[in-house]
């Protein structure tokens, strides 16, 4: 089973004001689309981490089959946030997916899980890293091999560190689109985002 943990804790700090995962996207919330979109993928586990106005965010995704775990560290952070998840999920693997690429289809996480699952066969402690033409984007997908390692990780802004201390267990995961490479962090990325088809 591979268990989705999606990180929704941050600041949104180059959006201003405004918490980007509660803005309206496509009829929902940002939030509310990306999680739809990796459920539909058919994970085994959903977990949310929330740590930034966490009521408005939880409020947010209500009704939805999601575990929510709330980061008190956030503000340390992309790598504690990454840790809450991992101590709560209970699948074989994790895939990190970022709560704000809203084109990432369910098709396509489904592809990366399907990727995961069948190198995981050969390699239990692989690591599935997306690429479109040779760039690699998100969701990463490690396998719980490496649990004990991502809670210990010392990098505060995420585990490309881990990554590049395991080159053999690495598993580049071609993609047809650009999907992976794209996120909002300022309100110039989410207008372009919100203008595609």
């Amino acid at each position: 089973m591979l268990t989705a943990i999606v990180l929704a804790a941050g600041s949104s700090r180059r959006m201003g004001n405004i918490n980007k995962l509660l803005l309206p996207y496509r009829g929902k919330t940002v939030l509310s689309h990306t999680l739809e979109n990796i459920l539909s993928a058919g994970m085994g586990e959903v977990v949310v981490v929330t740590g930034h106005e966490a009521a408005p965010v939880q409020t947010a995704i209500e009704g939805l089959p999601v575990r929510i775990v709330h980061n008190p560290q956030h503000e340390s952070g992309l790598t504690s946030s990454i840790q809450a998840g991992v101590r709560a999920a209970t699948g074989d693997g994790y895939m990190i997916c970022l709560a704000d690429m809203v084109l990432i289809t369910p098709s396509e996480y489904a592809f990366i899980k399907k990727a995961f699952e069948d190198r995981s066969i050969q390699d239990p402690g692989c690591i599935c890293l997306p690429e479109y033409r040779g760039e690699k984007g998100n969701p990463v997908v490690f396998s719980s091999f490496y649990r004990e390692a991502l809670l210990q990780h010392p990098e505060p802004e995420g585990c490309k560190g881990l990554v590049r201390s395991h080159p053999g267990n690495q598993y580049r995961v071609g993609m047809d689109t650009d999907h992976i490479l794209k996120d909002m962090d300022d309100p110039e990325q989410y207008h372009s985002l919100s203008l595609q088809p």
